[in-house]
């Protein structure tokens, strides 16, 4: 991390946390593997297990950041080791953020799977799963550009 980090709008600020860009991708990539196993589980009970360990570790990745989730410990301590080193860093925030809207579609469809409406389970894993494989294959995390975006419509309204 540097004194001086842009942040999401180019603005500099002091003392953004930051992290690895490889980390959410890695992260976003095996979320969507178990995102798959929950489509193919499909409305059950197995499903509802499975997408509930998805919202459990989007849980964790909203309140503390993606860098905190079980996927971000594999990352730094399996994945990272064994690349090349980088100093490619961005914002930890809108990626945590992005871990919040994972968090709020995964866990709504847990909660509703829990409470009898099974078929909400593939449905939420769906929905996750086209927001995972778009950060895991092109780098393009939904969440973080809603992030980007109410940023900017908070500055907007400021002014």
């Amino acid at each position: 991390m540097t004194p001086e980090t842009p942040d999401v709008t180019g603005a500099p600020t002091r003392d953004v946390p930051v992290i690895d860009v490889r980390g959410p991708r890695f992260g976003a990539a095996v979320t969507a593997l178990l995102l798959a196993v929950v489509l193919v589980l499909g409305a059950s009970v197995g499903g509802l297990v499975v997408l509930a360990v998805v919202a459990a570790g989007f849980a964790v990745g909203a309140v503390r950041g993606a860098q905190h989730t079980w996927q971000g410990w594999v990352f730094a301590h399996w994945v990272r080791p064994r690349l090349a080193a980088s100093d490619e860093v961005e914002d930890a925030r809108p990626p945590r953020f992005a871990q919040q809207v994972g968090f709020a579609i995964t866990g709504v469809g847990a909660v509703l799977g829990a409470f009898g409406v099974l078929a909400a389970v593939p449905v939420a894993a769906a929905v996750a799963l086209v927001a995972a494989l778009l950060n895991a294959v092109f780098g393009l995390c939904l969440g973080c550009e809603l992030y980007v975006l109410l940023g900017r419509l908070r500055g907007a309204r400021r002014a």
